[in-house]
């Protein structure tokens, strides 16, 4: 994907998956790749349709959950790119979990009882839902990993004051219900997912992507009892099935550690998980749309000529 360059743009930034332009004080350009990370680490190939995807869904679940906070989304001219609001973000991570899965998992079973402050109770299995969802924060690192973090140390290093944790907590808290409400109508259930917020003056908005399957985890909720019985793996969609293929090849983005070959197939494979779970989470057939430069670049500027 070729970088472009917009009127009155100030600044460019490319994350992990997004392209991020700034336009003039106010506006923020986000167009989502195909390109896939794990582990930190940007993975070779681009994934068909992946940027579409993630980007329909976020947009999906920005408006769907508009009436519990305000969110930084304005106008989506192009299958794979947002326009909206740019905020100051809080450089954290407001990561939350219905269920032991993955990280919280990991760390359950080497012994630890306690996560970013959070107590996890006894006698828990793989999967199993907490008693209530519990917020593990997390820095945002512009390099490397993010790391687990407290809502004492939060407020200790100046991350957020009192009063802007418990909005943000709140929020979280209620975006998460809705996500397993809308979830549920589905056929899912939302195991985990993470929130970013900022600020416009002394606003808190919701920012970036939500409940997408780079944000989130989604198990069948059909069958998912009996095979919490049986001590059985859960059929989930998420990008996790892209790790765990990571892992079993030797490679969780250590020093040293090189990224396994994606072949054809593999590749293919990831796409048509993200389409899956599109089509899940959506309810609607996901409809592929092939767009050029050209005309992503028109529908962007006019997109911003229309929110001056």
């Amino acid at each position: 994907m070729s970088h472009f360059n917009f009127p009155r743009q100030t600044a460019f930034y490319s994350g992990k998956v997004r392209d991020v332009y700034t336009i003039g004080e106010h506006w923020l350009v986000m167009i989502a790749s195909d390109r896939i990370s794990a582990f930190d680490v940007i993975l070779p190939r681009p994934v068909p349709f992946k940027g579409q995807v993630l980007n329909q869904i976020a947009a999906y679940m920005l408006h769907a959950t508009k009436d519990i906070c305000p969110n930084w989304l304005a106008d989506v001219p192009a299958p794979n790119v947002s326009v909206g609001k740019k905020c100051i973000p809080f450089k954290i991570e407001m990561v939350v979990r219905g269920n032991l899965t993955g990280h919280a998992w990991r760390t359950y079973s080497a012994g630890k009882r306690e996560l970013c402050g959070m107590k996890m109770p006894e006698g828990m299995k793989e999967n199993d839902f907490f008693p209530a969802p519990i917020i593990t924060p997390s820095t945002k690192a512009a390099q490397g990993h993010d790391e687990d973090i407290s809502r004492e140390d939060i407020l200790l290093k100046g991350l957020a004051n009192e009063d802007e944790w418990k909005i943000l907590e709140k929020y979280t808290l209620k975006l998460f219900a809705r996500g397993k409400e809308i979830a549920a109508k589905r056929g899912l259930i939302l195991v985990d997912t993470k929130y970013e917020f900022g600020k416009i003056g002394d606003e808190i908005y919701l920012m970036d992507e939500i409940h997408t399957p780079d944000s989130s985890r989604y198990f069948y909720a059909e069958g998912f009892e009996e095979r919490q019985m049986k001590g059985e793996r859960q059929k989930q969609l998420s990008k996790e099935f892209v790790r765990e293929w990571l892992i079993a090849n030797n490679f969780m983005g250590k020093a040293g550690q090189n990224v396994p070959e994606m072949s054809d197939e593999w590749v293919n494979t990831i796409s048509q998980r993200y389409i899956e779970l599109y089509e899940k989470v959506i309810g609607e057939k996901f409809v592929p749309q092939h767009i050029s430069e050209d005309e992503t670049y028109q529908r962007v500027i006019r997109s911003l000529e229309k929110l001056k």
